[in-house]
This record gives C-alpha cells, structure tokens and sequence, in this order.
C-alpha cells in the first residue's frame, strides 16, 4: 500500500463537529487506520480545501490570458489553500486545467454575457437584448452548468449604473439556461438590478452591493445564495475617484455603495442568506486571496464558523462537491490554530494537500 498520510490532528467534518484519526490513502480520505505505515505524518487542524465561487481563471485585464499566466493564476490560488474554484466568467478556455491533477478542481461559467459596450473590452459576449436567450443557451451547453450575466454596468448615457437588459429579457433567458441544466449567476452592482434578478428567479447574486431590506426575505425563501467579493468591493473608492469628474453621480452611488458593504453582509446573513466566498480574482484582484476574503467577512461581523462554513463545507455542499467524508477524495488544508478560535490562521496554512499529494 502506497501515497499514505495520517492527519494527527482535529478533522473539523463540520464547524460543530471533529473527528480524531484520518488517513489518505491513494488520495482517497478514510477514518479506517490502514495496513500499510504512513509515508507522512501531519498535525494541525484539517478543514476541507477552501471554495473560491467567484474566480477567473485565465482572464487577465485586457482579456484572455496565455497558458503560461493561466498556469500561475491557478498555483497561486493552490497555495492558498483554494482547492475548488468556480470560474465566474472567461474569455480562454481553461478545460485543460481540468485535466491536470496538479491544479485545483474548476467549474467553468463560460464567457460573461453582457451589453454591447456596457462592460470591460475583452472580457465577455457583448450583446444586445434580443441576442440574450440564444447566448445563454449556448453558454449554458458550453459550460460545467452554470452560466454568468453582467446585470448591470454604467450607462455613459445616464452617468449611472443601470440594468444591462430588460426585465422581461432576462426571465426568458434564466428560463432558457434551466431548460439547459444550467444555474445562472449575475453581477450586480445596483439596487434595481437585484429586484429584477430574483424577479427572473436568477440562482445566485454575485456582489450583491445595492441589497436592501426588501431584498433578504427574497433572497431567503427562493433560496439565493450572494457571493459578496468584499476584496473587490475595496476598490470601489478608487472607481469613484476616478470616475467622479465626468460622471459625479456614479461616483456617488459607487461611493454609498461600499460605504455599507459590512452592514448588507450581516443583515443578510441574520436573515439566513446563504454566503459564499469569493475574490473576483483575475482583472484587478490577484489571485490567491481566498483568506482575505474569509477574513474580509469575519470583519464584516460574521463568526468564524460561519466564515469557514461560506468557503468549506457549505460551499462544497452548494456546488455539489465533496468536503471531509469516508471515501471523499483527500482535498483538505491544514492549520496551525483551531480556525473556529482564530479565523487569521487561514492566512498562513500548515500544509495544502490535493488528491492525496502533499502541496505545500
């Protein structure tokens, strides 16, 4: 029997509940002690690998990115600790990066799909309304079942963020993508532009920074989960600033809208939305930040099993993957501190195990 390790310390299988005595044995985890001795030994607290549910792997500020950039875009992230990622929009295609054992597991949301000349040159499908159904019907057969519109962006015309297509558009077209098999996801940044989503019966709000009062009993009884990106959301006064002398009221409503990006987050989760983590990485935000979203949302006012649950066990369990179980395949991270106790702990992990091999 060979590949053995033996994990000596707590098995968190759950932010109430641990485990003593866990091995990976040919990269699957089980609780039975095994015949053969353990090549490596490692102690710490082990959590499931982490979730990063709004990530782009192979975009890069103008667009696409090489193979060579894709690749380090994905190690950086598996240092982290950033074992599954759902890709929230690209323009390459990263199917290679699923065949590599090396890299963490990938969800792919195909390309974004978005207005014509409402959004960053290069990143998305940039279309118009009538071009909506039809483009998610082949992202939704394109991707690993979930499909990504940008709802809202600035309209130059009006100096402010508004709805990327109509309300009645985008039921039609989170319809077309159920008929599919596919979830759909959608940037939003307004206040309006949530109001429709839900409207359209949309699977998950990325972002979510307009959320109102009137929006969390929504977002509770159908079930929508919001993916906050609060490290994205950080850049928000400097959009502001840039944008402020042409466009003063964007800037302003950009402005209000981190003002109470801490506040949104905690009423949501009081209210029992689900939250997941997410970093935006791959424009402006550098991948491998995963901690800093964790610790972004424990600041924000969650507790620190609430925290762990948005980037293990419920994130895992969301996207139909596989956490800490007898059989699971041996995908964890593990930490020199009880994170239950101390959330920053995840930003120096012990040890990165992935299907069974020992990263770091």
């Amino acid at each position: 029997m060979s590949n053995i390790i033996e994990f000596t310390g707590p098995v968190l299988v759950a932010a109430d509940q641990e485990r003593r005595g866990m091995w990976s044995v040919g990269g699957t985890l089980t609780f039975q002690r095994p015949s053969g001795q353990p090549e490596k030994v490692l102690d710490g607290w082990v959590l499931p690998g982490f979730v990063d549910a709004h990530c782009h792997i192979g975009l890069g500020p103008g667009g696409a990115v090489d193979e060579a950039t894709t690749l380090a875009q994905a190690q950086a992230d598996l240092a982290a600790g950033t074992l599954l990622i759902r890709d929230c929009g690209s323009p390459s295609d990263t199917r290679w990066v699923q065949q590599r054992e090396d890299l963490p597991r990938l969800i792919r949301s195909g390309r974004h799909i978005a207005r014509s000349r409402r959004y960053l040159r290069g990143l998305g499908h940039e279309i118009e309304p009538e071009q909506l159904v039809e483009t998610v019907r082949k992202e939704a057969r394109d991707g690993d079942g979930w499909v990504k519109l940008v709802g809202d962006w600035i309209d130059r015309g009006i100096g402010d963020l508004a709805a990327s297509f109509p309300a009645r558009t985008v039921r039609d077209a989170v319809r077309a993508a159920h008929d599919e098999g596919a979830r759909v996801t959608a940037h939003c940044f307004a206040e309006e532009t949530i109001d429709d989503m839900l409207d359209a019966g949309i699977d998950c709000i990325e972002h979510a920074t307009g959320l109102l009062p009137r929006h969390i009993p929504r977002l509770v009884e159908q079930s929508v989960p919001i993916v906050p990106t609060l490290v994205n959301i950080a850049t928000f006064p400097d959009i502001a600033a840039q944008a402020a002398p042409k466009f003063p009221e964007y800037a302003h409503h950009m402005t209000r809208l981190w003002e109470r990006r801490r506040e949104r987050v905690v009423e949501a989760y009081e209210a029992g939305v689900a939250i997941y983590t997410g970093t935006d990485a791959g424009s402006v935000i550098r991948h491998g930040r995963i901690a800093d979203e964790m610790n972004e949302l424990h600041d924000a006012g969650l507790p620190p099993a609430a925290v762990l649950d948005a980037a293990t066990w419920g994130a895992r369990k969301w996207l139909g993957a596989e956490a800490i179980s007898e059989g699971a395949s041996a995908d964890v991270v593990i930490c020199h501190e009880d994170p239950r106790r101390n959330v920053s702990t995840v930003s120096a992990l012990k040890h990165v195990v992935l299907r069974g091999q020992l990263i770091r």
